[in-house]
């Protein structure tokens, strides 16, 4: 390296970015850029809102990224939860870049890529716990975490400016299923070492104390074994959860119950855990779905999809009675091994009532500990600062709720708050050695994705399919000679979701007549603009249908023309 490379380097600038993230929950994805070097930290998707009619899933705006795709070295994967990893196939649509994860992150991401083909076959490199790669002028190391998957790592960046601590998912537990605690050694040598950024996640920032161990759960379960013996159990979880589905299998074996797995993404991940050895099948435990009718009830149990309420999950179906191997009776005993993710939980009560309505009982965290978080609680929070004593702090992972209780947490362990940044999705965090600042915005923002549909569904479809799904459509169909200025036939009117036309009939005329009327008028001053003779047709009959109704449906004039 050159002196004049030597001096830029340690008078640059190190730019930390979130696209995603941030003031929502899930689509999680971090960019570090140093002069032309970048390395980019998870690519997570979210969930749609209530308001996103149709939309299957959100990913981050990668924009940014696309455009300076030459300066990409590496993407690093903290673990393998959907809100982590979902948008890596859609990212490899765009650009190809090395990825770097663990045994089982990488996996899950080989099993979605088998369905979403990327562009060309990616460079895919295993590391683990306790690796360094570089990555231009970064160095990043992974670090042993416990979180609600295995395999899931914190990441340690050095960077020119210092080393910015980026925490992943985490919590401390001292008892994990697996043994292996995470690494508070190597996370203190590092505190020792300086550390000038923490970028911690906030999901549980505001619960005091410490999120309890996944062992708690196994109690329960064995509890739950005991009392429903005689019961068919049907257990939702996470399917990416292979220490709480270990649980569940071990469970099993000694009541002498048979597994079968339910949903796409709960075999995948199951198959691909398995294969790499992160979970235990015990012998003629593990049955396919087609085998269940050769079982009594009570030598069943069913791990399912589905604690989120998803309508498209095995559990919905089955509790709608869309499943096509299994039916409901009150032979069966419903556990929801899981609590609902912000927002989900009209869905997750839209479930638990039809199961009920089917006289099923169901078990969920109100009545036993049977689901654990896999984030951190406040306190374990501060012990990661307590030990790491960075200089700066940035919550991640959160809304704002999240974010600002995380920053409380930092200024109860003495960081400054002028040292504390809150940032938004876009925003540029800026370090150099005279200090740390937010300057500038980055494109970022929401890409929906719609069936094989990326990115084609605005605001101004979302803002229709609203309307269409609150107030229903108006067809007006009409033939007119434009020349003449002749109405030929028509207008007929077409009624969709807005009212029921067999006992609207005289709202029906009339609205045909303001057509009519309107349609006329416009014919009268001779235009033959098309375009035109729709607007004064939809602006009548919109102003006489909300005289009538109160109600605004979506006009949908078809004018043909002779």
């Amino acid at each position: 390296m050159t002196r004049e490379n030597k001096r830029v380097q340690k008078n640059g600038k190190l730019r930390v970015m979130a696209l995603g993230g941030l003031g929502e929950i899930g689509k999680n994805i971090t960019v570090f850029e140093y002069g032309d070097d970048i390395v980019v930290i998870d690519v997570g998707m979210g969930f749609p809102d209530e308001d996103m009619l149709g939309i299957d899933l959100v990913i981050p705006d990668i924009s940014y990224l696309v455009k300076n795709a030459d300066k990409i070295r590496g993407i690093l994967i903290t673990h393998g939860h959907e809100d982590h990893i979902g948008a890596v196939p859609y990212l490899l649509k765009e650009i190809n870049v090395p990825i770097y994860g663990t045994r089982l992150s990488l996996g899950i991401i080989e099993g979605k890529l088998d369905e979403i083909k990327p562009a060309c076959e990616p460079d895919l490199y295993t590391v683990e716990a306790g690796d360094t790669v570089s990555l231009g002028v970064f160095k990043a190391e992974f670090i042993h975490v416990n979180h609600s998957i295995a395999d899931a790592c914190a990441i340690a960046l050095k960077t020119p400016v210092g080393t910015v601590f980026h925490s992943g998912d985490f919590k401390l537990d001292v008892s994990p299923i697996d043994g292996f605690m995470m690494d508070l050694t190597r996370i203190g040598e590092i505190g020792r070492g300086g550390v000038e950024l923490l970028l911690c996640e906030s999901t549980n920032a505001s619960r005091p104390g410490y999120t309890p161990s996944e062992r708690t759960v196994g109690s329960s379960l064995e509890r739950i074994f005991g009392q429903y013996e005689d019961k068919r159990l049907i257990i939702a979880t996470f399917s990416s959860n292979v220490h709480r589905v270990q649980q569940i299998i071990n469970a099993s074996a000694r009541h002498g119950r048979r597994v079968a797995v339910l949903g796409r993404s709960m075999v995948n991940v199951i198959g691909a855990a398995a294969e790499l050895g992160y979970i235990d099948l015990p012998d003629g435990v593990l049955i396919d779905v087609s085998e269940i009718k050769r079982f009594k009830p009570e030598e069943l149990t069913l791990i399912t999809t589905g604690s989120q309420g998803e309508p498209m999950s095995a559990l919905y179906r089955i509790a709608f009675s869309e499943h096509d191997r299994v039916k409901l009776t009150p032979n069966d005993v419903v556990v929801l091994s899981s609590s609902a993710i912000p927002g989900n939980e009209k869905l997750v009560g839209k479930i638990v009532n039809a199961l009920i309505k089917n006289g099923v009982k169901v078990v969920n965290d109100s009545v036993e500990d049977v689901h654990v978080s896999g984030h951190a609680c406040a306190e374990e929070i501060k012990l990661l600062m307590a030990l790491l004593k960075p200089k700066y702090f940035m919550p991640i992972h959160g809304e704002e709720r999240h974010l600002y209780a995380n920053k409380e947490n930092a200024e109860f362990m003495g960081i400054p708050s002028n040292r504390i940044f809150i940032s938004e999705i876009g925003r540029v965090l800026e370090i150099d050695r005279k200090g740390a600042r937010f300057n500038g915005t980055v494109p970022a923002g929401r890409v929906l994705v719609d069936g094989a549909g990326i990115g084609d569904i605005g605001s101004v479809v979302l803002r229709d399919r609203k309307i269409l799904a609150e107030e229903g459509l108006v067809v007006v169909v009409a033939t007119v000679d434009t020349v003449s200025g002749e109405l030929i036939s028509g207008p007929d009117i077409i009624s969709r979701g807005f009212v029921y036309v067999k006992e609207s009939e005289a709202l029906v005329e009339n609205a045909r007549r303001v057509a009519e009327g309107a349609l006329m008028r416009a014919l009268s001053r001779r235009s033959q603009d098309r375009v035109q003779l729709k607007a004064f047709i939809r602006e009548e009959l919109s102003r006489f249908i909300y005289k009538e109704t109160k109600r605004r449906p979506m006009i949908l004039p078809i004018i043909m023309d002779t």
